[in-house]
């Protein structure tokens, strides 16, 4: 019996202790769960009443209570950041990286939602350096390698952008060539006016090595070898934008004009033309050789001409050209004031609409633009097609 009691006692005094331990824990647990309900409600209610500092000191309190709150916190930041309130954002990300006892997955997701608040704000050396910091831990590279793209790109740091550029299509397996192609082709820009030709022509080089089909490049070599009355070197340049992208051939045809007439080639300069009429039809090839024809063989054939090619693809930049010609042959004052006015018409209509559109997000205007500033992507503002455009 007595050795029973031995057993027994102990038994019940450690039940005993277990069980008023787990009662104060649980009381405990309940006092901070409605200390915890409090604040919240608190914090909404200061946010219901449009006085979002007092909220925020809230949260931050409650998250010193309580570090189960990490992803609210995360969630409030980024809120803030999307109403426009960045200095919000930017104390309860950097409250949350204060935090000593975060694991490493959460505080890499608070230094990256600090680096968003920071390029929101403008302020893109901060902003830089964490999402350095995020790529180096290993996470988010996709993201944060292209938050350091814009940055760069805004900066107009070309090298720069050219190493992540080369980085990001690695880590998402795409295809980032003609967007580095842009790049060597802002540095040749740069280094023409700054440095030296040679170097410009040097950057060309590797910009058609990045992207063959950059239009941009071959653009630009044609404009400064015909600027260096290198006119044949020109034309090979100007010829190549046929094929890289036929959509941009109404940028080429003055310049082929101009080079094709230097050298004494309207011959082989009409051919072209026909050539790129039959295969890739646009209003700028048919006014083209419209003016070849009035040259060599008057109005009257140009106007043919031009008449025929309008019926199989109308537009207003044709139908304007087409009294234009037409008002050089008028001789009746009654007829020719009738056609000056239609033509005064035409040309209003023309004056008041864009050229080139953003075939991506829709922005449209009188300038070719080869990084739309509407959407930030490149190469896809192009000369618009159809009855107003080519």
């Amino acid at each position: 019996m007595f050795d029973a009691l031995l057993i027994i006692l102990p038994a019940a005094a450690i039940s005993g202790w277990y069980y008023s331990k787990t009662k104060r824990r649980h009381r405990r647990q309940r006092k901070q769960s409605a200390r915890w309900s409090k604040d919240y409600l608190a914090g909404l209610n200061y946010l219901l009443d449009e006085q979002p500092d007092k909220a925020v000191d809230v949260f931050i309190k409650m998250l010193e209570v309580d570090s189960e709150t990490v992803e609210t916190h995360l969630a409030l930041g980024n809120l803030f950041r999307k109403r426009g309130e960045v200095d919000r954002a930017i104390r309860v990300h950097q409250n949350l990286i204060a935090r000593p006892h975060l694991d490493k997955a959460e505080r890499t997701q608070a230094l990256l939602c600090l680096g968003q608040d920071y390029f929101k704000a403008g302020v893109f050396d901060r902003a830089e350096r964490l999402f350095h910091e995020v790529i180096d831990a290993g996470a988010y590279l996709a993201e944060g390698l292209r938050y350091l793209l814009d940055i760069y790109e805004q900066e107009k740091d070309w090298d720069q952008a050219i190493q992540i550029a080369q980085k990001l299509g690695s880590v998402t397996n795409t295809n980032m060539n003609p967007v580095i192609a842009h790049y060597y082709c802002e540095l040749a820009e740069e280094a023409r006016l700054k440095v030296s030709s040679e170097q410009a022509a040097r950057y060309l080089k590797r910009a058609l090595s990045a992207d063959r089909n950059s239009v941009r490049t071959s653009l630009l070599q044609g404009e400064w070898e015909a600027e260096s009355q290198q006119y044949k070197a020109a034309i090979r340049a100007f010829k190549r934008v046929k094929d890289q992208d036929p959509d941009y051939i109404a940028e080429v045809i003055p310049h082929l004009v101009a080079c094709y007439e230097k050298l004494g080639l309207e011959t082989e300069l009409i051919a072209f033309l026909r050539q790129c009429l039959d295969e890739v039809p646009r209003i700028s090839i048919v006014l083209a050789l419209t003016e070849s024809l009035r040259h060599w063989r008057g109005a009257e054939a140009a106007i043919a001409f031009l008449t025929e090619q309008l019926q199989l693809r109308p537009t207003v930049r044709g139908l304007k050209h087409l009294i234009d010609l037409q008002l050089g042959l008028e001789e009746e004052i009654s007829s020719k004031e009738k056609f000056q006015l239609l033509d005064d018409l035409i040309q209003q209509l023309l004056q008041d609409k864009p050229i080139y559109r953003c075939v991506h997000c829709g922005f449209s205007g009188k300038v070719l633009h080869w990084h739309c500033p509407s959407c930030k992507q490149w190469n896809v503002v192009k000369p618009i097609q159809g009855l107003e455009g080519e």
